[in-house]
């Protein structure tokens, strides 16, 4: 528990007060996040999950390599940082990606929304524990309940009648959201890189991971993907995930872990924004209600202030 807290130092997020383009930024990778369940279903329509993945991040690793050369930056050469990025890969990327495809195959993507969107909550608790490395108080963690409160109303109480039930999967889902808040906090030790080499070294680690486990399982070269499937893996590798990736380490950096962790609570109601919008669907009281729970609670995680 030592040992812990003195690997990542304890510090507010690096703020001195609230930044509306935090927030709005933190808005857009909830978007972009949330965006990327769409495509991913229309990438697997013909593209296989492992290889659909290694194509996304190393597309993404790519486009990163691409932005760091323009900028005139270098990877790091030490091999802890290299070791740290792995772990970061696997905590934030690979790891959590795969545990989730592989319970979300039998869970019901309504309840696998419930169960994905409680990883703020094991951020407050892993701090609290173990890290101690930014804030932990009774408002924040009335923030991480309600938005979880809000985002049960968003997707509807019936998602939780499956709950118990295809118990292994679900807990699968629940490993993969504990993975993505121990991405969140482990991330916090990068502060020294800026965030297009963090966003890269994970990427990196992750493609040098998927890519012989798409060729051993999969055998990407005897695939024939429709070009709606490939527009979809391109748009969820540069934008979902090289865009994204590039303002998740920032966000570490100004908001903290549980502050960038809440955009879990943001992706149920954009994605029924986005259906009221561009679909013309109707949002229903208790949908809306759901959203104002959820959008406080992001307030409350993010407040700066006291407990």
């Amino acid at each position: 528990m030592t040992a812990s807290r003195s690997r990542i130092a304890p510090c507010r997020p690096s703020r001195p007060e609230p930044i509306w383009k935090e927030y709005a930024l933190l808005l857009l990778l909830a978007l972009m996040w949330g965006s990327s369940y769409a495509l991913i279903k229309l990438a697997l329509e013909t593209i296989p999950p492992v290889t659909l993945i290694a194509g996304r991040v190393s597309i993404a690793a790519l486009f990163l390599l691409s932005i760091m050369t323009w900028q005139k930056v270098s990877l790091p050469r030490d091999r802890n940082t290299w070791r740290q990025l792995l772990v970061q890969s696997f905590l934030g990327a690979s790891g959590a990606w795969t545990v989730l495809a592989w319970g979300q195959q039998s869970v019901e993507s309504s309840l696998a929304s419930v169960l994905n969107s409680t990883s703020p909550i094991f951020v407050f608790f892993l701090t609290l524990l173990f890290t101690r490395h930014e804030p932990v108080n009774l408002r924040r963690f009335s923030g991480a309940c309600l938005g979880l409160l809000g985002v049960v109303l968003i997707v509807g109480v019936d998602a939780l009648k499956g709950l118990g039930q295809q118990v292994v999967a679900q807990l699968a889902v629940i490993l993969g959201a504990v993975l993505y808040g121990g991405a969140a906090i482990y991330g916090r030790r990068f502060g020294h890189l800026p965030p297009v080499v963090t966003a890269t070294g994970t990427l990196l680690w992750a493609s040098l991971c998927l890519i012989p486990l798409s060729i051993a399982l999969e055998q990407p070269w005897t695939l024939r993907p429709s070009l709606s499937s490939i527009a979809a893996a391109v748009t969820l590798s540069l934008l979902c995930t090289g865009i994204g990736f590039l303002i998740y380490f920032r966000l570490v950096r100004t908001l903290g872990s549980l502050g960038v962790a809440s955009q879990a609570y943001l992706r149920a109601g954009i994605g029924v924004l986005l259906g009221t919008f561009v679909l013309g669907e109707s949002i229903t009281p208790t949908v809306g209600l759901g959203i104002a729970i959820a959008l406080l609670g992001v307030i409350l995680i993010n407040r700066r202030g006291g407990g």
